[in-house]
């Protein structure tokens, strides 16, 4: 049985007509940057996160870029995130020119934990930017594989310390935590649309949501040059639009979003059951929320083996993430040292993600299983 990773063919073919029809519609229509369809996305999306307001962009890579120019952080400010993560939630920190100041994860959930934030803003938890003499700016949690972080908890320590919350929720849409959607907590929430995500496009794109006017009229003028009538510039912004095709395409698939998260967090429990006697650990529901699973990854110490056993079978699996951020070459400059944040660094040499989709069946879901547990025999 040869079983990859995403079959974004699969799911295609569940929503064929709509989709080609939907593609044929804008063509037809002649207008292909910031049309109509963008502009129902945007009102649709942010009815769905339960925000006020929505802004279409190029990339989730640009959604954090965007608001963090938006909030106000640049030269010289920290941001305190995760290295558990994508080089984007950083790279976003660095174009602003702030500082990504690393704060270890939970074990469990894999997100910033808010035990270490606290304690880094006491003075209780050392980096190399406890030598700075500017206060932490801001903070980027990160909903890791589909699991909320703890927002209530982290909430509290940025209102207590006057940071700006951005939440990277690349990975999260739809998540929930204590009745509250992903994107509805901070200043902004900042979501991708790569193929890949639970709602992804056949292409880059991105959104940000937030309940501030304000900052929603800033990063429409920053997404348009600069600009919000045509010719006319009074900031320096970018050239960041999220494309007509690519909205009406996820217009298509919002429509099914919950179905198939249903249908992903069936796929979870069904492993869970299968995997019950096998020596490794499984990603559990939160109890105070709802887990999406854009991953579905698992803790096993002979990640490598294990990893290269499923490839010879059949099986496609991914690491996320093979070396957590503080340990690239690119930020050696902050300065981190190897066992500075050790529940990343021992997340980084266990994590395996195994296929996790709505199209997955239960014979493959137990081929997977039953495959991992001939590895341990």
């Amino acid at each position: 049985m040869k079983l990859p990773m995403l079959d974004l063919v699969a799911q295609y073919r569940t929503i064929k007509e709509e989709v080609d029809r939907a593609v044929a519609e804008v063509i037809e229509s002649g207008q292909f940057i910031l049309g109509p369809q963008v502009q129902a996305l945007e009102t649709e999306l942010a009815s769905y996160c339960q925000c006020s307001y929505a802004v279409g962009v190029a990339s989730g890579t640009d959604a954090l870029h965007l608001s963090l120019r938006a909030c106000g952080i640049g030269e010289g400010d920290g941001v305190i995130t995760s290295p558990f993560t994508f080089i984007a939630t950083a790279e976003a920190i660095s174009y602003v020119g702030a500082t990504p100041i690393f704060l270890d994860i939970d074990k469990e959930t894999f997100n910033l934990s808010p035990n270490q934030v606290e304690d880094f803003l006491k003075g209780r938890v050392k980096s190399p930017y406890s030598g700075s003499k500017r206060r932490p700016k801001a903070i980027i949690p990160v909903h890791l594989y589909g699991r909320s972080a703890e927002m209530t908890d982290l909430k509290e320590v940025a209102s207590a310390f006057d940071l700006k919350m951005i939440e990277d929720c690349a990975q999260a849409i739809g998540t929930e935590q204590g009745g509250r959607r992903a994107g509805s907590f901070g200043e902004a929430g900042c979501f991708s649309f790569f193929p890949t995500k639970n709602l992804g496009g056949y292409g880059d794109g991105g959104m940000i949501t937030t309940n501030d006017g304000g900052m929603a009229e800033q990063i429409r003028i920053l997404r348009q040059h600069g600009s919000r009538t045509r010719y006319y510039h009074e900031d320096l912004g970018f050239n960041s639009r999220l494309d007509e095709i690519q909205a009406a395409i996820l217009r298509v698939k919002l429509r099914h979003l919950d179905a198939w998260i249903e249908g992903r967090q069936k796929v979870a429990e069904l492993y869970r059951q299968n995997l019950q006697q096998v020596p490794i650990l499984t990603p559990q529901d939160d109890p105070r929320g709802r887990h999406i699973y854009h991953q579905f990854t698992i803790r096993v110490p002979q990640r490598d083996a294990l990893q290269s056993y499923l490839k010879e079978r059949g099986v496609a699996t991914m690491i996320y993430y093979p070396l957590p951020l503080h340990q690239q070459k690119v930020y050696s400059r902050l300065g981190y040292r190897e066992g500075d944040l050790p529940e990343s660094e021992k997340a980084a040499q266990e994590v395996l993600s195994l296929p996790v989709y709505p199209e997955l069946t239960t014979e493959q879901i137990v081929f997977v299983a039953e495959t991992i547990s001939g590895f341990f025999r």
